[in-house]
């Protein structure tokens, strides 16, 4: 089914937005200009950072972190298994190897102490992701990455906004990465930013975006070997305007998660978000509920669907991901809790103009699914009990 009642996810995109973009079409500057100059300071201005430098996607963004640290062949970078494939490739293509720590059944983040006990002598970085919008343990985090020198790089592609104990996250890293695909609370279409406060690694940054040239960007001079990672002036121009209004659209994204949860916390079978009390704002990327055990996921959506609600399991974990089963041969049982947790996902609908009518109907047709399954589970647990006593009484029946 494609056309649904409530699309799953849906960009915000107004007429400011448009006329941003129009304006750039109307000059003869679409790459490599003052637009996307414009969108790098209007993110580190908002974030708290010194520089901020802009890439074609989040995952551009984490390979040329790791690139620009020097992360290569024989090193090993730790990260989460519970989280977008990115998380992960980007050490791939620095030809280093991902080492996967389990995660905090609540806050579905990197659990510091398997990190600490994850690192080897081989270990160079640790890449953190603020997992749905809520920010990592940095502190625990930064400490071990001190402890045993290691790069501590935050993937904050679904986090911009959020703040922990007050502090924003993408400050007090050594790099961190926003990304601003269609789903995101803001978006440029397709496009990342990376921030950080050292401006020397900022110049080899923007060098390795730029096809390796020098630090001025000198036309045909190349000094290092780079990727043409550029974010363009159109993209840039719908970043600007949407950073016009980033507050305002997460306090609306914040206001859709709070009529989710009034609807859905008395229901059975259901487990809500978890917000740590160390998120001071969350940034609200998806929806995600957690399911019973006992209710077939991979059913409910189907019948979800039927009734014109989509919804999809997020994340599969990376290290069972097939690339990842032939390549290092994972396999299932070795992060258990990510496991578990990744068995029970389900991402609601969810965007910043959706109504409270919409989340009502989403509910309505969830709780009615969700309501079917259990009278049926519990007719076949009462047929089961009823079958065992019927067969003890006659074993009675017969030993007496």
């Amino acid at each position: 089914m494609t056309d649904f009642l409530v699309p799953l996810s849906r960009p915000s995109i107004g007429q400011d937005d448009i006329a941003a973009v129009l304006a750039v079409l109307n000059t003869p500057v679409l790459s490599m200009g003052p637009t996307v100059h414009r969108f790098e300071r209007a993110v580190a201005e908002y974030v708290g950072t010194a520089e901020a430098i802009a890439v074609n996607s989040g995952t551009s963004g984490l390979h040329v972190c790791l690139a620009a640290e020097g992360i290569g062949p024989d090193d090993e970078v730790i990260t989460t298994p519970f989280s977008f494939v990115a998380s992960a490739n980007c050490a791939l293509y620095q030809g280093a190897r991902p080492v996967f720590a389990d995660i905090d059944p609540l806050t579905l983040n990197l659990d510091p102490g398997r990190v600490e006990a994850a690192v080897t002598r081989r270990t160079r970085a640790i890449v953190s992701v603020d997992v749905f919008g809520q920010p990592g343990p940095t502190e625990a985090l930064r400490s071990i990455a001190a402890r045993h020198g290691l790069v501590l790089v935050e993937d904050a592609c679904e986090a911009i906004g959020a703040e922990r104990n007050g502090r924003r996250v993408g400050t007090g890293v050594r790099s961190a990465v926003f990304a601003f695909y269609p789903n995101k609370a803001i978006t440029t279409g397709e496009g990342g930013v990376i921030v950080t406060d050292d401006r020397e690694l900022a110049a080899v940054m923007r060098s390795l975006a730029n096809q390796g040239r020098d630090d001025a960007a000198t036309w045909m001079n190349h000094v290092r070997l780079g990727f043409n990672y550029r974010l363009d002036e159109m993209s840039a121009a719908l970043g600007v305007s949407q950073m016009a209004r980033l507050n305002r659209i997460l306090d609306q994204r914040a206001r859709v998660a709070g009529w989710y949860d009034r609807r859905l916390r008395q229901v059975e079978g259901i487990r809500l978000p978890y917000i740590a009390p160390e998120t001071t704002r969350m940034s609200w990327f998806v929806y995600v509920i957690q399911l019973n055990a006992r209710v077939d996921r991979a059913a409910l959506m189907t019948q979800l669907e039927a009734d014109g609600i989509p919804a999809r399991p997020y994340f599969v974990p990376i290290h069972l991901q097939p690339l990842y089963r032939e390549r290092f041969g994972h396999g299932p049982g070795e992060f258990p809790i990510t496991e578990r947790i990744a068995r029970s996902t389900l991402a609601l609908p969810f965007f910043t103009e959706m109504t409270e009518d919409q989340v009502d109907l989403v509910c309505d047709r969830l709780i009615d699914r969700l309501n079917a399954s259990w009278m049926r589970s519990r007719s076949v647990s009462r047929s089961r009990s009823q079958a065992a006593s019927s067969v003890a009484l006659t074993a009675v029946g017969e030993a007496s």
